[in-house]
């Protein structure tokens, strides 16, 4: 084992309790390689003298990186650091089910030398401030998903851009930055025009596109694009109190909330999605095979999505990727 000169950082009048500005400064310290496998670690003691700890403190901070794997300890030597652990940062709008399919994707295809954080924004950028904030130096490589704020780019400004990576949504992005994106406007335009045959069934399609959804309004334009290209007769509907499904219409939503709704009614009122009403649904999850049938579908590939996010993680390469968006159809249209 090699000794090493570590020195930890400690801030006694931090709000972050004293045993995690431990475990982070060995976590940073092995993520920017200051630390390697093998090196010996501070002793117990020799931290509480230093830095006026309890040994409590050092021991939980020492125990919670054991359980880690990042590091190890053998009798009468002490600890030291037993991997090349690293650990990045994911971060998420919501999770719903279809960003579990991406989360798992993206798990599943990193080594297990890899520890992943992941936290959620909510959409609220006080929240996505913070989190990025906080995490500035503590991660090997960050995974952000955008969304539509002008502060997000600023926010994430001291990342380097080689450990960025911007998934989902290309958003405030800028040509040197890395990402892994679906296109919620051509992508789509080009998804309805397939399934031109299936909803020239009905009299008129419906966007649902309620006020509390987060989805890109990009979508809703090139709606009305290929309404208008290929006459059709539409509406947007935006208040989704109001909702009321009606018969010989086709409905696409960008909300699974709303599609409940929209099943809901359809099962109240006696109508058969596929035959008297058309539904086609935003985003695939694993259910939407198996409910009514069947849902059509429009989507990226979550599973790609998050394959090529870990890509990313294990390589120490640009990225720049399109994942394509398909059209899935089932009995519901």
């Amino acid at each position: 084992m090699n000794e090493t000169n570590f020195a930890f950082n400690m801030n006694h009048e931090s709000d972050i309790p004293k045993y995690q500005q431990l475990v982070d400064s060995i976590q940073h310290a092995i993520a920017k390689n200051l630390l390697s496998k093998g090196d010996l670690l501070p002793s117990v003691n020799s931290i509480c003298k230093e830095h006026k700890l309890s040994r409590d403190t050092v021991f939980k901070a020492y125990s919670i990186l054991k359980e880690q794997r990042m590091i190890d300890s053998v009798p009468n030597k002490g600890y030291y650091v037993a991997g090349e652990t690293r650990k990045v940062l994911l971060v998420l709008d919501t999770f719903k089910a279809y960003k579990e399919v991406l989360y798992h994707s993206f798990i599943n295809n990193l080594p297990e030398n890899i520890i992943t954080d992941v936290q959620f924004h909510h959409y609220n950028i006080d929240n996505f401030k913070t989190i990025i904030n906080n995490s500035i130096g503590k991660y090997y490589k960050y995974v952000v998903m955008n969304f539509d704020h002008k502060e997000v780019a600023a926010a994430t400004v001291n990342i380097a851009d080689e450990k960025l990576l911007l998934i989902d949504w290309n958003i405030h992005s800028k040509p040197k930055n890395n990402y892994v994106y679906q296109d919620f406007g051509n992508a789509f335009y080009e998804a309805l025009k397939e399934a031109d045959n299936l909803l020239r069934k009905y009299e008129e399609i419906d966007f649902i596109y309620p006020s509390f959804t987060n989805h890109p309004v990009e979508s809703v334009l090139f709606f009305e694009k290929f309404c208008k290209d290929f006459d059709f007769q539409y509406k947007i509907i935006k208040n989704h109190k109001n909702f009321e499904v009606k018969k010989n219409k086709a409905y696409i939503s960008v909300s699974d909330r709303m599609l409940g709704v929209f099943l809901e009614q359809c099962r109240e009122k006696d109508l058969e999605p596929g035959k008297d009403v058309g539904i086609l649904s935003y985003n695939e999850t694993p259910m939407k095979k198996f409910i009514y049938k069947g849902i059509s579908v429009v989507s990226t590939d979550f599973e790609a999505l998050g394959t090529k996010a870990a890509e990313f993680i294990t390589k120490d390469e640009p990225m720049q990727h399109y994942v394509s968006t398909k059209l899935i159809l089932r009995e519901s249209l």
